[in-house]
């Protein structure tokens, strides 16, 4: 039932895409009003969320805060069904982003928590539900447009969808925190904020600092922002160079973006199977030096037909990057999952840069030399995960060793850092403990 949470929300942001022409013009909504409901919810509901990881990092509050937030969750698709003004509607868009970063984000990392030697495959799975909903969100649509039903109506399926993941969420009972699928039971002190469940919000406060100051945990949030480039800005993208660049028609350009997220589904599904043979950091390799020579040829293949099979292509390989680098992201942090939320929420906020430097660029030089320039990102991919490697909180089980295989686990490391120096010292006692039992002897 977790997944139907992540499945909730992306089938509302694919409908959103498809429905905001209809909400425009039944609104009246100018070009300016449509950029700030683009832009306001995105930057208010961002620093709204950026304290949830600090505020939650308990199991129990953080149980509160996922209910709470689905219901505010289910509240703004209401609102926003309902909006009969520009600022109702940006209202209920901006109460939606919080909602979903406390309901969806906290219920990302209770499951990465829950599954602490498998969170590659977990994040596939996930990713393979968000895909999903996005690809089935404009089909709702269709759906309730032929029904003879508007936008408000669709949004209004869309709030019962979310509330029934909220009810499969009330009825799932929480993992306990001994139960065999839960992280092991670690000494408060050396499991961090969390396993002490009740350290003061300051505490939590430090430990993000930290991990600004780790580069293990660095590595890989910068590398999700990057990745992205290729990812979703080049999605947003996509239409507008193939109207405006290659002068194909609305149509095709709308069938191209269809391919795009349908690729990127079955690559997602893909995924899944790949990882219970393959370790992620492979998977992720690979992608990346497919998509270093599928790129640039998407770029410069002449023919329609051409580049839709390479950009069809092209969206696998990148399919697996996401979940790779955001399952490591959490095994960087093991046992501080809300930590991972924190930094995500704030290093999400500085990748709404990365439309604004492509279209800056485009406005500058032209939009085929702004594209161009992505083809650093797969180079990037690969060189932040050359020196990438089993190491402190990253000893998360299948997918994760470079040569792990099936049903095996990747590293025999101990559980925390204190486990290596007792079984030392104990070693060294009964080194102590022989040598006094053989001095008698030798005496004798």
């Amino acid at each position: 039932m977790a997944l139907a949470v992540e499945l909730a929300d992306e089938l509302v942001d694919g409908a959103k895409g498809a429905a905001l022409p209809l909400i425009s013009r039944d609104l009246g909504l100018s070009y300016g009003q449509v950029g700030l409901l683009a832009s306001v919810p995105l930057l208010a509901g961002g620093l709204l969320e950026l304290p949830l990881g600090i505020l939650t990092g308990d199991r129990r509050r953080r149980r509160l805060a996922v209910l709470g937030g689905g219901i505010l969750f289910v509240l703004s698709l209401v609102a926003v069904a309902g909006a009969r003004s520009f600022l109702v509607l940006l209202a209920a868009f901006t109460l939606f982003y919080p909602a979903s970063g406390a309901f969806v984000s906290l219920t990302q990392a209770e499951l990465m928590d829950a599954w602490p030697d498998r969170q590659a495959q977990v994040m596939a799975r996930w990713d393979l539900a968000g895909s999903t909903g996005a690809v089935a969100g404009p089909l709702l649509l269709t759906a309730v447009l032929a029904a003879g039903g508007g936008w408000r109506a669709a949004y209004l399926v869309l709030a019962v969808a979310a509330a029934l993941a909220w009810l499969g969420t009330c009825l799932r009972d929480p993992l306990p925190a001994g139960s065999a699928a839960a992280p092991p039971a670690l000494d408060p002190e050396a499991a961090g904020p969390e396993a002490a469940g009740g350290q003061p919000w300051s505490a939590r406060a430090r430990e993000v600092r930290a991990a600004l100051r780790d580069w293990s945990v660095m590595r890989w949030l910068l590398l999700l922002q990057v990745a992205d480039l290729l990812v979703d800005v080049f999605t947003g993208f996509l239409g507008l160079y193939l109207v405006k660049v290659v002068h194909l028609s609305p149509a095709v350009a709308a069938l191209a973006i269809a391919i795009r997220l349908g690729a990127g589904l079955a690559g997602d599904a893909a995924l899944v199977v790949v990882l219970e043979r393959v370790s992620d950091l492979t998977v992720l390799r690979a992608g990346a030096v497919a998509a270093a020579l599928l790129y640039p040829a998407f770029l410069l293949v002449p023919g329609t037909v051409a580049k839709l099979v390479i950009l069809a292509a092209l969206s696998m390989a990148t399919a697996p990057w996401y979940p790779v680098l955001q399952a490591r992201l959490y095994g960087s942090l093991p046992g501080r999952s809300s930590i991972a939320v924190t930094l995500s929420s704030a290093a999400g906020l500085a990748g709404g840069l990365g439309p604004l430097a492509v279209g800056l660029i485009a406005d500058a030089f032209g939009l085929p030399w702004a594209l161009a320039g992505l083809v650093a990102v797969p180079v990037a991919v690969l060189a932040g995960t050359a020196a990438a490697g089993p190491g402190r909180g990253e000893e998360a089980g299948p997918g994760r060793g470079e040569e792990a295989g099936p049903g095996r686990r990747e590293h025999d490391e101990p559980q925390s850092d204190d486990e290596l120096p007792r079984e030392e010292g104990q070693s060294g006692r009964e080194e102590q403990q022989s040598g006094r039992e053989e001095q008698p002897r030798q005496g004798q």
